[in-house]
């Protein structure tokens, strides 16, 4: 059995429609986030999220949409353009920096079809970056729309993911090498800073 079947089944093993669509999410919220370039590539993203127990918005919605597409859910892929330079976070000075000086990036998120309604549900930020302002979502109830993990500068909605990872590499092939040097070196830096968050 694959870990993600393997983590599907334990997950939402004897709970209701709504009680597995809480346990998916509650699950995947609470893996840590981080940025790891390889997990883009959704073939091997969810796998290594849920061994790594590590991984940013894309991991996380490319494997909330498959396991709520396995509970019979109708799923969508929403990508929100956002400022990384937002106030209420909480950024050290060398990441505030940092921030300011790197492209727009592009948020992951799933709409899912639930009682005749698309609702945003988004588990990108785990429950202890709350102390430093990220917006984490506490508790779903699993019927309504969660809180954005960004402020969004704009939405495009797409059928499969498939869709959604072409958008995404025509976007950043934007960016100048110096844009794309100054990122990398924010990742670096935003993961390390995020683990020391969580030792807090």
């Amino acid at each position: 059995m694959d870990i993600i079947t393997e983590k599907f089944n334990e997950w939402t093993e004897g709970k209701g429609p709504k009680e597995a669509r809480i346990s998916v999410y509650e699950h995947i919220r609470g893996i840590p986030y981080a940025i790891i370039a390889a997990m883009r590539d959704p073939k091997v993203g969810p796998a290594a999220l849920i061994e790594m127990n590590r991984g940013s918005c894309n991991p996380k919605h490319v494997l909330l949409g498959e396991l709520f597409t396995r509970l019979g859910l109708k799923v969508k892929y929403a990508n929100y353009s956002f400022d990384w330079d937002d106030p209420a976070v909480k950024y050290p000075p060398e990441l505030r920096a940092l921030v300011r000086k790197i492209p727009f990036g592009n948020h992951l998120a799933c709409k899912v079809l639930i009682d005749d309604r698309w609702v945003l549900v988004d588990a990108t930020w785990d429950p202890p970056l709350r102390k430093a302002g990220f917006p984490v979502n506490e508790r779903w109830d699993g019927v309504s729309d969660t809180k954005n993990a960004v402020t969004p500068i704009s939405e495009v909605l797409h059928d499969t993911i498939e869709e959604r990872v072409k958008y995404d590499a025509g976007l950043r092939g934007l960016y100048t090498d110096e844009q794309a040097a100054v990122y990398a070196d924010f990742v670096g830096k935003l993961n390390a800073w995020l683990e020391t968050l969580r030792k807090k």
